[in-house]
């Protein structure tokens, strides 16, 4: 856990940047600074969201820190550093939400696919595996594609245990050095099967061995009730939620095999 960061996004001071207008809800891009150190953050406030009828609830930005808390505990580090805070800027405090790091990604203009995209059909190319076929906003057959390299298959395998019920491709971020990131977690965890995903590529695989002993290890630290990570989701999700999650991530450690799509809705869309 990146304790400066994660201090730095607690305490210190929020300026308003701009709105992100594409988000669903209320997403505004800020600049944080102690004074000495500053960087650029997500502020998702929770008097923003939109209710859910299915989430009912907890809150998104309760979501959002409980899946950064897991994917932390499992060492994977692939959500930004998340918080929850009391106080928003002080420009336009709309109270207590979510702050999350902000990747910065570099210019997509060199022709290279994206982690997940849209090639033309037939034309998967090498190093990546076809998803889904679809037409594009000319009527033209298209595939979507997601990237078979080892931090997206990671991600794919911590969705399956967030139950996450929103991978876009558009949740899926690379910074300047080439390190994939995972965001968007508001609708996560909860306790019915749910997820929903572009990254079916793995589905029915092994789960690689190192990666169920970290969520065996999950599994142990969950199942401590007074252990801090328990302690800590059991303020932002329910106790059958939890459970849930337990249960999933024992299932992955033990069994191995990535889940199957659960139903014919398991893309979300649109998927970017």
């Amino acid at each position: 856990m990146n304790a400066d960061c994660l201090e730095l996004l607690a305490t210190g001071e929020l300026t308003v940047l701009g709105r992100i207008a594409s988000a669903s809800n209320l997403t505004v891009a800020c600049a944080v600074s102690d004074g000495r150190t500053a960087m650029r953050c997500v502020y998702k406030p929770v008097r923003g969201e939109e209710p859910l009828w299915d989430f009912p609830d907890g809150t998104l930005a309760g979501r959002e820190v409980a899946s950064y808390l897991i994917s932390d505990a499992l060492g994977w580090d692939l959500i930004p550093e998340t918080v929850l805070r009391e106080d928003g800027p002080t420009d336009i405090d709309l109270g207590a939400g979510m702050v999350q790091r902000w990747i910065e990604q570099p210019p997509s203009d060199d022709g290279r696919l994206d982690p997940v995209d849209l090639v033309p059909a037939g034309e998967v190319p090498e190093g990546y595996r076809g998803v889904l076929n679809a037409y594009d906003h000319r009527g033209d057959e298209v595939i979507l594609v997601h990237s078979v390299e080892e931090r997206l298959r990671r991600l794919a395998v911590l969705d399956a245990v967030l139950n996450n019920a929103d991978r876009k491709g558009g949740h899926i971020l690379t910074d300047g050095d080439g390190r994939l990131y995972g965001i968007d977690h508001g609708i996560c965890l909860h306790s019915e099967n749910k997820l929903r995903t572009i990254l079916w590529g793995w589905a029915g695989t092994p789960v690689p061995p190192g990666e169920r002993a970290d969520l065996a290890r999950l599994s142990g630290v969950l199942e401590d009730v007074d252990s801090a990570l328990h302690v800590r989701l059991s303020t932002l999700i329910t106790p059958e939620e939890i459970a849930a999650l337990l249960r999933r991530a024992k299932s992955l450690a033990d069994v191995g095999v990535m889940p199957l799509p659960p139903h014919s809705r398991a893309i979300p869309w649109p998927p970017f």
